[in-house]
C-alpha cells in the first residue's frame, strides 16, 4: 500500500511539474525582453521618469 501511495504521489508531482513547464516559454520570452530593455536603459544611464518612459516604450514593442 505504501508503494502505491508513493508512486501516486510521484506521478502527481511529475504531472503538475510538466503543467507548469508548459507556461515557461511565454514567461521566459517576457523575461528576456525585460532584461534586454533593462540593459539598454542602463547603458543609456537613464533614471527616474526618463527610464520609466523608455521601459514602457521598449516593453510595448
Amino acid at each position: 500500500m505504501k508503494k502505491l501511495l508513493t508512486l501516486l504521489t510521484v506521478g502527481l508531482s511529475l504531472s503538475l511539474g510538466s503543467a507548469f513547464a508548459a507556461d515557461a516559454p511565454a514567461k521566459s520570452s517576457q523575461q528576456n525582453k525585460m532584461a534586454s530593455c533593462n540593459k539598454d536603459a542602463g547603458d543609456k544611464k537613464l533614471k527616474g521618469d526618463e527610464r520609466k518612459a523608455f521601459m514602457k516604450d521598449c516593453l510595448s514593442k
